[in-house]
């Protein structure tokens, strides 16, 4: 049976600000939680979750340093998973700006690929 790879792209640069932003030890957690989503075919819902209420986007959560950290993210043409912005989360529930935004992205991709 062949390796389970799904393809990563990341989405203009808002992923790259954010993931430039944070120290090594973040850094190399969010690479562990990519790499995951990249090989393994059933992901715990602990590292990728499908947000409700949103027109198909996922976050990839990532807890490093005493802090938890969120990537949006959708799944295009089966294995494409497109990474948009992250952001430091500080209260339980996600905000709504963000959530925006990354839907706004995601309208584009879908724009531009046209």
């Amino acid at each position: 049976m062949s390796e389970f790879k799904r393809k990563i792209e990341i989405y203009k640069n808002h992923f790259w600000d954010f993931y430039n932003k944070q120290d090594k030890k973040v850094q190399d957690k969010i690479d562990w939680v990519v790499t995951m989503v990249q090989t393994t075919k059933i992901v715990p819902d602990k590292f990728l979750k499908r947000l409700t209420n949103t027109d198909g986007l996922w976050e990839l959560r990532v807890s490093a340093n005493n802090g938890i950290f969120r990537i949006f993210c959708f799944f295009d043409e089966g294995n494409l998973v497109l990474l948009l912005n992250g952001f430091q989360k500080k209260t339980q529930k996600t905000p709504k700006s963000e959530i925006k935004r990354a839907e706004r992205l995601k309208k584009e991709y879908y724009e531009n690929k046209k």
